[in-house]
């Protein structure tokens, strides 16, 4: 069987202690992956000033270049797999197979990476605010007549990754650009991504010590967010939460993200319906950039029912299918307890799922061995209800109805809003919002990203920091 190793300093390193990942539909094993543990951890990551030292003295330009090279190896080329190799057919398959995403949205995935890497002097002009990337090399420079200087927060940068789509790897992959050796630990179904990456940039000239990856579990991975200087971690709540106070930690959780009409355009909003359904439904709804609650000052039963009527056409499909746009659940308890969780907040008054009289049969389904969650919209009329700000790992949204003047005041944490209007003081409004993290303003989903403003975060603030700076003349 296939063995996924650890990488210690870009070397494979075969553990006893391993684990099993399956295949979503036929539950059989299709690798083995070696665990870290927290004692290998700390020691790795204890003496990796080297790597942090190589790549500071590489040219930005030169760690661009060896980026757009590594895209094209992640995209095209045959990668060493542990004692095996991986190629591009195989990666897909492989993906598909333990996280339930359709072949269909696998690729769509690695297109986004691909687009990050191969962009990457475009990514990281909008990191630095379009500063000279050379600033890095000589550590100051001059900006419009200033002199500027910045300082690294640290030396190793790492990152707790999720399973659930593959896209946010595009969140990390400047760090490299910005000469930062990582410390990866992969989620438990989707090794995949990152490991591949690595092998695309160790094959496109990044000397391979700059480069963690450390299967393990939930206390191994808490050593390496301690153990190195800057981070991000994914995942929901109770995993974000006790890193919200530490800036050292950039989070990565729940979006609540959300589509917003104004009163200007909803009576309208027949116009804007395949806006609000690809918002929901894109992605199979695994993204926190998904929306999952639609604000509207009227019409909210409406436009429920019609979102009903579209997402209930969304059926399960084989992953190899072309049209698949749902995902499976490689643990069935898990939807089933989602599930469960949305049933408990229909029996409080004030909600209702619209889709149930139009989907065919439960919410919860197997097929083919597949266990899926069939697309739910919940139309409430209590602003207070439980199922207002909820957000799940499959097409799920609340509709609420709530005039202009308030909304702002009870979205609550929105990484992505978008705000259909042409109302010029509702959109100041919306730009004042300390609730919204990006904002779209116009009929744009909520999935519609400019890879040159960060949606979440600004890792290149995270890497580093500006220092005041002066030197005398000669």
């Amino acid at each position: 069987m296939l063995h996924i190793p650890i990488l210690r300093a870009g070397k494979p390193y075969y553990s006893l202690d391993t684990v099993e990942i399956r295949h979503h539909r036929t539950h059989e094993p299709i690798a083995v992956v070696s665990q870290a543990n927290a004692g290998l951890i700390a020691r790795d990551l204890h003496s990796s000033a080297a790597a942090f030292r190589r790549l500071q003295q590489m040219p930005m330009r030169e760690l661009i270049r060896m980026t757009k090279e590594a895209a094209e190896h992640f995209l095209k080329n045959e990668l060493p797999l542990g004692d095996a190799t991986q190629s591009p057919e195989d990666y897909v398959k492989q993906l598909s197979g333990t996280t339930g995403l359709p072949e269909a949205l696998c690729h769509a995935n690695i297109g986004k990476i691909y687009y990050v890497m191969a962009n990457i002097d475009e990514i990281l002009g909008g990191l630095l605010r379009g500063l000279d990337i050379t600033i890095l090399d000589r550590g100051y420079g001059t900006e419009d007549g200033r002199t500027l200087s910045y300082v690294p927060n640290g030396e190793r940068f790492g990152a707790v990754l999720p399973s659930n789509s593959p896209g946010v790897h595009s969140l990390w992959i400047p760090a490299i650009a910005l000469k930062w050796p990582l410390a990866l630990k992969p989620g438990r179904e989707e090794p995949w991504s990152p490991l591949r990456l690595i092998q695309s940039f160790i094959k496109a000239g990044i000397p391979e010590e700059a480069f963690g990856f450390y299967p393990s579990g939930h206390a191994a991975a808490a050593e390496l967010l301690r153990c190195v200087d800057r981070s991000m971690v994914f995942g929901g709540a109770s995993t974000t939460r006790p890193y919200e106070n530490d800036p050292s930690v950039e989070i990565h959780g729940p979006g609540y993200s959300k589509v917003i009409f104004g009163e200007d355009t909803v009576d309208d909003w027949e116009k804007y319906l395949d806006i609000v359904v690809d918002s929901i439904a894109r992605n199979g709804g695994r993204s926190c950039i998904n929306a999952s609650a639609v604000w509207t000052p009227r019409h909210g039963r409406e436009i429920a029912e019609a979102l009903a009527d579209r997402l209930a056409t969304i059926q399960p499909l084989p992953a190899e299918h072309p049209d698949s746009q749902l995902a499976a659940f490689n643990n069935p308890n898990m939807a089933k307890g989602i599930s469960a969780m949305i049933d408990r907040g229909l029996q409080e008054p004030g909600a209702e799922d619209l889709t149930a009289s139009r989907r065919k049969g439960e919410r919860f389904v197997e097929m083919d061995g597949c266990a899926y969650l069939m697309p739910t919209i919940v139309w409430v009329e209590d602003l207070e209800h439980t199922l207002v700000n909820k957000e799940f790992l499959f097409p799920y949204a609340s509709v609420v109805e709530c005039p202009q003047n308030e909304i702002l005041g009870r979205i609550g944490p929105t990484l992505v809003c978008s705000a259909i209007t042409n109302d010029p003081d509702f959109q100041r409004s919306l730009m004042d919002c300390i609730h919204i993290d990006r904002l779209n303003i116009g009929p744009l989903p909520t999935g519609h990203l400019s890879w040159d403003q960060p949606h979440e975060g600004n890792l290149f603030e995270h890497l580093y920091r500006q220092r005041a700076f002066q030197q005398a003349s000669a």
